[in-house]
């Protein structure tokens, strides 16, 4: 009895974490996005009900995966990442385009994002794999040996998404740091890293062409979102010209409640309100630190990484892009950024973190 109700006991911090993230992604999607669906569908909050009923089956998906235990998922880790791949190449070949992106795959009325899917997949994929080879992962054959399956699902999710294919990336070589003994072989994997995307890079112009604009966007036809996204930054100064209240998003900037939704957030809220926003953040990766530390095994301590690994990339890729800090990869902010697939799994895997919280050592 006294075990059944110790696995009850979920990080009460990261729900309530992940919750205020919900409800203010709700607020600053809507005040982002009223403009663009008027304009388009005459109905200011079609973005909103929209992202409102991804949120509704997202908790319902974060409840189920809680109550489970976490062990379970491993069973189907390898089907995940076999169906992540099959995914993957279905985007290339058959994928919808949109925005000159082609990332969908629609199932009749039904559209997704594959790419977010292979984020999870990915997770629960390598903890299987190093679980079950902790005892020589010290030795780079075994380092190759965890490596290599994830770098067709890298190249695949790559070809028509660069931003997730370094998310996972990210991932993959944080998850490895963690249950690696030796730290020098990581000098080599970041050499061949760096080797493999810069050959990635150089397969296409428009790559390359994205670099080009990051170091001088005013000069190029398609740094012009870049540019009225540092225009928003800069006229919110401190505390920002009030919710809903941004210039920037009456058909300036773009598609503003999607990858640069952070602009606008520090137009209408300024730089303290921005700061909040990364503060919560900040406690959310620190609470998967936290779990990932007192996880009473080794799978449990590495879906927390690689959940840690995955928000803290993601979040820093995000607003890196906003503020011009690289070239722009196209990469939405967690919770806040429409999209229906990412909140969905994002909350999906909150779900299975909170499994491992519940069971952790106290």
């Amino acid at each position: 009895m006294e075990r059944s109700i110790k696995k009850r006991k979920y990080d009460s911090i990261l729900m309530i974490v992940v919750f205020i993230l919900i409800l203010v992604g709700l607020v600053l999607l809507y005040s982002t996005s009223a403009y663009n669906g008027q304009v388009k569908f005459h109905d200011s909050f079609y973005y909103l009900k929209k992202q409102g009923f991804a949120t509704l089956l997202g908790i319902l998906a974060m409840v189920v995966a809680s109550e489970m235990d976490y062990h379970m998922f491993l069973r189907f880790a390898k089907p995940a990442y076999l169906t992540a791949v099959i995914l993957s190449i279905a985007v290339i070949f058959i994928g919808d385009e949109y925005n000159g992106s082609k990332r969908w795959l629609s199932l009749g009325p039904v559209s997704f994002q594959p790419s977010e899917f292979a984020k999870i997949a990915v997770i629960l994929f390598l903890a299987s794999m190093i679980t079950r080879n902790i005892k020589s992962m010290g030795k780079f054959r075994t380092l190759f040996k965890v490596m290599i399956p994830i770098l067709p699902i890298v190249a695949l999710v790559g070809a028509n998404n660069l931003s997730t294919a370094i998310i996972i990336l990210g991932i993959a070589v944080i998850l490895v740091f963690v249950a690696s003994p030796k730290y020098a072989q990581f000098i080599w994997m970041g050499v061949a890293g760096i080797g493999f995307m810069a050959i990635f890079l150089a397969l296409e112009s428009y790559r390359l062409e994205r670099i080009a604009i990051w170091r001088n966007p005013e000069q190029y036809e398609k740094g012009y979102q870049t540019l009225q996204g540092l225009y928003a930054i800069g006229s919110g100064g401190l505390f920002g010209k009030g919710l809903g209240k941004s210039v920037q998003k009456l058909g300036f900037l773009p598609e503003a409640q999607n990858d640069m939704i952070f602009s606008i957030i520090c137009e209408e809220l300024g730089l303290v309100g921005a700061g909040l926003l990364i503060l919560l953040f900040l406690i959310l990766i620190w609470r998967f630190f936290v779990i990932a530390v007192h996880a009473k095994d080794l799978t449990g301590a590495l879906i927390a990484s690689g959940a840690m690994a995955h928000m803290m990339i993601q979040v820093i890729l995000n607003i890196a892009v906003v503020t011009n800090s690289i070239p722009n990869t196209g990469i939405t902010l967690p919770f806040v950024s429409y999209g229906g697939t990412s909140v969905v799994f994002l909350l999906m895997e909150m779900g299975i973190v909170l499994s491992v919280s519940a069971q952790q050592e106290t």
